[in-house]
C-alpha cells in the first residue's frame, strides 16, 4: 500500500489542518487546560460556549491521542491527492460539520449535564476518512502472525482502534459520528461529492501553510521529467520518453494502487513504465499531468 510521494507534496490542505491541530493541542497542554476541553450538555444547551465547539474540531485532549491522530491524518493525505485539494476541502468541511451535528444530537438525547460526553479532537474527519480507506484502498500485502491473518491495511485499522477507544465512551461517540459522516459523503448526499469551493479558497492553503517537506527524490524527479500538458497516455509518451533499457511489465498491485487514487488504468500503466515501476515517481507523473490539464 503506497500513499504516493512522501511528505506533504500535493497535500497542502491536510498539512495546514495537521499544523492547526498540533498548535491547538500544544497551546492547551501548556496551559494545563486539557480537562476543560470536550463537549457536555451544559456547554451546548446550558451556558453555550462557542469556543468549545471550535477547539473540539482541532485540539486533542492528550499527547498520545495527538500522536495517533496526526499519524492517521498524515496517512489519509492520499485522499487529497486522489480527489484534489479543492474537493478535499469540501470533504473536510462536510465531515466536520455533519459529525459535529451528530455529536450535538447525541448529547441532546443523553442529557447528562454533569459529564463531558465527547472528547475533543478531529475525530469526525479521521473516522470519516476510514470509509474511503475501507472501500477504495486495495490490500497489496498479506501476511500471518501467530496464526492470524493481517494485511498492510491492518496497521491503519489498529491505530484507528487505539484512537477510537482512547477515552472509551467519550472518544467512541465522536468516532462513530465521523463514520456516519463519511458514509453520507460516500453516498453522495446532496451531491456533495461534486461540490467545490471557489478556487481562491482552496488555493489559499498553499500560501498560508509551511513549505512542503516532500522527499528530495520526488522533487528531483519532478524537475527532471518536466511538466505534462495533458493527461492521456499518448501525451505521457511524448513528454516522458521511454527508457532505453527494457522495463518489466508493471505489476497488477502497482497498477491497482494508482487506480485506487483515482487515475485511469491505462495512464497508470504508462506512468509506471515511464517511472520504471516506481510507484512514487509514477504518482508524480500522473499528478503533474492533472495539474497541467
Amino acid at each position: 500500500m503506497n500513499g504516493g510521494p512522501s511528505g506533504f507534496a500535493n497535500a497542502p490542505v491536510i498539512r495546514t489542518f495537521i499544523i492547526a491541530s498540533a498548535l491547538f493541542t500544544i497551546f492547551f497542554g501548556i496551559q494545563g487546560r486539557y480537562n476543560r476541553l470536550g463537549l457536555s450538555y451544559q456547554d451546548i444547551f446550558g451556558k453555550p460556549r462557542l469556543w468549545k465547539l471550535i477547539t473540539s474540531i482541532f485540539a486533542f485532549s492528550s499527547t498520545p491521542e495527538l500522536m495517533f491522530g496526526v499519524f492517521l491524518l498524515y496517512y489519509f493525505r492520499v485522499f487529497e491527492r486522489q480527489i484534489g485539494s479543492n474537493k478535499y476541502s469540501v470533504f473536510i468541511t462536510f465531515s466536520i460539520l455533519i459529525s459535529l451535528l451528530f455529536e450535538v444530537l447525541s448529547i441532546a438525547i443523553l442529557k447528562d449535564p454533569a459529564v463531558i460526553l465527547v472528547t475533543p479532537g478531529p475525530y469526525g474527519l479521521i473516522f470519516a476518512s476510514f470509509v474511503p480507506f475501507f472501500f477504495d484502498i486495495p490490500v497489496s500485502t498479506r501476511f500471518r502472525v501467530a496464526g492470524f491473518h493481517f494485511s498492510d491495511k491492518s496497521f491503519i485499522y489498529l491505530a484507528g482502534l487505539q484512537l477510537l477507544l482512547s477515552s472509551w465512551k467519550k472518544s467512541l461517540l465522536p468516532g462513530m459520528c465521523g463514520i456516519l459522516a463519511g458514509s453520507l459523503y460516500r453516498l453522495n448526499v446532496f451531491y456533495i461529492r461534486k461540490a467545490k469551493f471557489p478556487e481562491f479558497i482552496a488555493s489559499s492553503f498553499s500560501r498560508i501553510s509551511l513549505p512542503s517537506m516532500g522527499s528530495p527524490r520526488s522533487a528531483s524527479t519532478r524537475n527532471a521529467v518536466g511538466t505534462m500538458p495533458s493527461y492521456p497516455a499518448r501525451q505521457m509518451e511524448r513528454n516522458y520518453p521511454a527508457p532505453v533499457q527494457s522495463v518489466p511489465e508493471p505489476t497488477e498491485g502497482s497498477i491497482s494502487t494508482l487506480v485506487s487514487m483515482g487515475f485511469d488504468r491505462d495512464s497508470a500503466r504508462q506512468a509506471l513504465v515511464q517511472a520504471r515501476n516506481d510507484v512514487n515517481v509514477a504518482t508524480n507523473i500522473l499528478l503533474e499531468a492533472q495539474t497541467h490539464q
